[in-house]
């Protein structure tokens, strides 16, 4: 938790008189350079690392085609692959795969079998992949007291099924709480790989599990198998240190970017949390090709940070208001209206949107470029909005809060961000779809907005702060902190549903466009479960370093 605000006054640089400012004394960063002075040595590739990757890719794939009459081994083939963070690497073999299964296993009507395990396994991985496999088959589970009758195999592969479920699937509901239970009761009493593995799924379903920290968890529980696959094995372990090398590089490019622009000293009242912005978008996307899709979200997600920070506590109204006219301009001719700390930003922010812009147009696709300066127009709008409530110490409704709140939690903006870098999937048409708050978006976004209330209020109340969602619930509703805090559970339950709901074929957008919007819901639901991760810094630290800094033994 950070160190508690204090009102200090300062000079404007713009005005003689001194202005008292709300200022919240954050954590410096942990990782000081620690990801400038990684060498050359250090980020190289070694050629015989990458020459064994594709032996061991070839070798997977031939495996694969000789599962193909053995549904069952398939299911757990594929089912490897994907946990152990291999799946962009077997993307047609598996999308065929499992449209194959689908259309045998459900078009023709062939029974599932008996196999709690691999009927759940089969329905998640079916579910994954947006096929709507009808959550009906867990109805022959069920014992004559209503209780799902299986080993904890069966039930954990149950657990992590329910996770896909969407509205008026009750079976499902009944099937989470159950094996919630059953699990918490056996987690004691399992051998040491089982017992980790069905502690950490209680803890971080894979469902809303960043993909790399699920994929680093799962290799060492898989080694620990019998029935783990060498070859998998291995190819695992070479990929993960391969991509891990290629983060690093790009991490340390971009903290030697932010520390030319030094805000931690010009900028002294901000969180400065690169490295941390950095994790948050390895949740979004870790494959090669969105390397520079990377960098600019990277860059956009700090500054948004920043911003948030300047407009939550250290600006004034007048220079908000100042500030605001600047985004709405967005020329650089309008810097010299700015105070001098908000023309470092300002500068930066155009110039960052300077360089996504030269790309674009290097590519033919400058269109983007608008979408995602209007989007980061949004959420200036938004943050001045809510400067304008604090101002006035007023509390709007609950709804009225959350019209706002949306934007401010930076989702639809990074979201519409996230799309400028991410090649020929990406179409016109796909921004004007996310510009249209679909339910997919708007439910990610929610996730985002509730949960970070939730860990987050006590603190931000405790200075001059624009009133939290609970709060705003609370005086609407006459009910207690307790009981919004649980209705606020429900409803992120409610929201994921319907993200699953949205990933089901037929979808509005290809499946790589929706993954994102629901990868920056998985990385919420990791940095928030039990505290502001991201503004506390420490918190993410094991973390970070075990994407970023430990690689894996061989």
């Amino acid at each position: 938790m950070s160190i508690p605000a204090s009102s200090t006054p300062l000079l404007s640089p713009n005005t003689p008189t001194e202005v008292v400012r709300q200022l919240v004394q954050y954590r410096p960063s942990i990782w000081g350079d620690h990801f400038i002075t990684y060498t050359s040595n250090d980020l190289s590739i070694d050629a015989t690392m990458t020459k064994q990757i594709e032996e061991l890719k070839a070798a997977v794939r031939r495996k694969l085609v000789a599962a193909a009459d053995k549904p069952s081994e398939k299911l757990n083939m594929i089912d490897a692959i994907q946990r152990l963070g291999l799946a962009y690497h077997f993307k047609i073999e598996i999308e065929e795969s499992l449209e194959h299964i689908f259309r045998t296993y459900h078009e023709e009507n062939n029974d599932e079998g008996n196999d709690l395990y691999h009927v759940a396994l089969h329905f998640r991985l079916l579910r994954e992949q947006g096929y709507p496999i009808s959550c009906d088959v867990f109805s022959k589970f069920k014992d004559n007291n209503g209780d799902f009758v299986g080993d904890v195999r069966g039930m954990l592969s149950l657990y992590e099924a329910t996770h896909l479920r969407v509205h008026g699937e009750d079976i499902l509901d009944q099937a989470l709480a159950f094996s919630t239970t059953y699990l918490q009761s056996m987690a004691n009493q399992l051998s040491s790989a089982l017992a980790t593995q069905v502690i950490h799924a209680l803890k971080q379903p894979i469902r809303k599990g960043i993909p790399r920290l699920e994929a680093r968890q799962y290799i060492s529980i898989y080694e620990q198998e019998d029935f783990h696959d060498d070859t998998l094995l291995r190819l695992a372990k070479l990929d993960f240190n391969l991509l891990q090398k290629i983060h690093q590089k790009e991490l340390s490019e971009i903290s030697k970017w932010w520390k030319d622009i030094d805000f931690a000293t010009k900028l002294p009242y901000a969180r400065d949390r690169m490295v941390e912005c950095y994790f948050w978008i390895l949740g979004v996307y870790f494959e090669p090709e969105y390397s520079f899709a990377r960098s600019i979200l990277t860059k956009v997600i700090n500054i948004a940070s920043i911003l948030d920070d300047t407009y939550d506590a250290y600006g004034t109204i007048d220079e908000l208001e100042l500030f605001t006219e600047a985004i709405e301009r967005w020329d650089m001719c309008a810097i010299d209206q700015l105070p001098e700390y908000m023309k470092t930003i300002y500068r930066t922010l155009l110039g960052v949107y300077s360089e996504i812009e030269e790309e674009m147009a290097k590519q033919g696709r400058s269109y983007r470029v608008h979408y995602a300066i209007e989007a980061m127009k949004n959420l200036v709008r938004a943050y001045h909005a809510e400067a304008i409530w604090c101002s006035k110490q007023y509390v709007p409704t609950f709804e009225e809060y959350m019209h706002v709140a949306l934007v401010t939690s930076a989702y639809y903006m990074l979201a519409t961000a996230s799309f400028v870098g991410m090649g020929d999937i990406a179409t016109k048409e796909t921004f004007e779809w996310l510009f249209n708050e679909p339910a997919i978006a708007k439910a990610s976004t929610i996730i985002g907005r509730l949960m970070d209330d939730l860990v987050g209020h006590q603190f931000e109340q405790q200075r001059e702060h624009v009133a939290s969602a609970i709060q705003c619930y609370m005086k609407q509703h006459g009910v207690s902190e307790l009981e919004v805090c649980e209705e606020f559970r429900r409803q992120i339950t409610n929201a994921w549903k319907d993200i699953n709901q949205e990933c089901l074929k037929p979808t509005a957008m290809p499946m790589p466009i929706l993954m994102r919007v629901v990868n920056f819901a998985r990385v919420i639901d990791v940095i928030y479960k039990e505290e502001d991760g991201y503004t506390s810094g420490i918190a993410l630290k094991g973390l970070v370093s075990s994407l970023l800094i430990d690689s894996i033994a061989i």
